[in-house]
């Protein structure tokens, strides 16, 4: 019967899929723009968002450092954008399903605009700290991901999706080399006029491109009442089945690994001995991999393997990288340990996501991409405290033991539970 259903529900979201083409198509939308238009449209307005993103990721050290920011206060400002990015995370998803994907990427647009405008003016600590609030609707990324959701069918949603990894990595690498470049040759605060320039920018294409309504309008009667801010409303989407456990799967798996890249600025100098330069170039070469990694390989993987045996493959690699940190001794240790590492994250983030969108209505997709959006601000939100802990009491190779013993207990829980998942194959 469970799988009768599955196949079944699997079908309707299908044919929903098709019905939010021909809404796209037929709608008074001017019928030209086409699907695969809006989705490389998100796939750029991801891109740029994750561009300004890294790019003020690498000059907020030395602009907070020149306000007279000391490490601690530094530590309180990234503790500000993770909690900010945290709680507003559900918040955006819960806005996305009410008010539209296009809505929703037009805020987020928006307060990326106000958020490098006050950037911009930070002349002091006070206006530095308050130049983060507007990062509590910053979200870039699950939005592009909303309007995929939107406007692909289940079998296709975690290639599409993979896909959005050729964005971050373009992101990382441009990103993390631009504001060095314009903050060394113009002026610590040009980056953020560039950022304000580039999310006007996107604020159009959002409003230009991306349509209306890109779900058709049954899917939205679906959706149960309840506010923005509902907590009761967000809590109903874990008891779907199989969510909540793929959920704490999602988050339990990287987290060892994300409590290792948190630490990983101190780590690079202290243990791997390396120079600012030598730690730009290692932050790239994981751009070049994560490019090439969930915007080559993850897709073709989709289109072969079910999603419970790429989900198992991810956290029997996500092991033996703990292993290999638990091991490594020098930083080209790291360089080889870093394959398998990109995989693994890019594949198990993918994936968790496809099937967290397939397990609930597609009126409540925006708020559960919030939420697994919430994922990493929050490993960044404890990471410090707990990588710090664990780095200083045992040494770099506790985040491998970590890891590894994680990842062993979750492949055998997944091995063993009977999980609900709709297995399906990209086409």
């Amino acid at each position: 019967l469970n799988t009768m259903n599955t196949k079944a529900s699997s079908g309707g979201e299908d044919k929903s899929s098709a019905m939010r083409t021909e809404t796209l198509g037929e709608s008074g939308y001017s019928g030209h723009i086409k699907r695969g238009q809006v989705i490389l449209v998100a796939y750029l307005i991801a891109t740029l968002d994750l561009t300004f993103l890294f790019m003020q990721m690498g000059v907020m050290p030395y602009l907070a450092k020149s306000l007279g920011l000391d490490s601690v206060g530094f530590g309180y400002l990234q503790t500000t954008f993770g909690v900010l990015q945290l709680v507003g995370g559900p918040i955006f998803g819960r806005f996305a399903d009410q008010y539209g994907t296009r809505a929703a990427l037009i805020l987020s647009c928006a307060s990326g605009s106000a958020f490098f405008l006050l950037m911009s003016v930070s002349t002091n600590v006070p206006l530095l700290f308050l130049s983060r609030l507007p990062s509590v609707f910053m979200h870039g990324l699950p939005g592009a991901q909303k309007v995929i959701t939107d406007l692909t069918t289940s079998s296709q949603r975690a290639d599409a999706l993979g896909k959005l990894g050729l964005c971050f990595g373009i992101g990382i690498i441009i990103g993390s080399a631009l504001g060095g470049v314009l903050s060394t040759k113009f002026g610590i605060f040009v980056p953020a006029y560039v950022g304000l320039v580039g999310n006007l920018i996107n604020t159009i294409l959002a409003m230009v491109w991306i349509p209306l309504q890109a779900k058709p309008k049954s899917d939205h009667g679906t959706s149960q009442s309840g506010g923005m801010f509902s907590i009761r409303e967000i809590l109903r989407l874990m008891k779907f089945p199989g969510v909540m456990e793929i959920f704490m799967v999602k988050v339990l798996a990287g987290l060892p690994i994300g409590l290792f890249l948190i630490m990983f600025s101190i780590i690079s100098m202290d243990f791997f001995g390396l120079e600012a330069v030598e730690s730009g170039y290692l932050m790239s070469y994981f751009g070049v991999l994560q490019m090439v990694v969930q915007g080559l390989v993850v897709g073709k993987l989709t289109n072969h393997c079910t999603e419970r045996t790429l989900l198992q493959l991810s956290i029997f690699v996500f092991a033996g990288v703990g292993l290999g940190m638990a091991l490594m001794k020098t930083v080209w240790h790291y360089c080889i340990i870093a394959v398998p590492l990109v995989f693994a994250f890019s594949t198990l983030g993918t994936i968790t996501d496809s099937i967290l969108t397939k397990a609930v209505p597609s009126s409540d997709t925006g708020t559960m991409l919030g939420i697994c959006a919430s994922v990493h601000p929050l490993t960044r939100t404890v990471g410090p405290t707990i990588g710090g802990v664990l780095y200083k009491q045992f040494g770099v190779s506790s985040f491998g033991y970590l890891q590894l013993i994680v990842n062993v207990g979750l492949f055998v829980y997944l091995f063993k539970s009977k999980i609900p998942l709709r297995e399906m194959k990209g086409q």
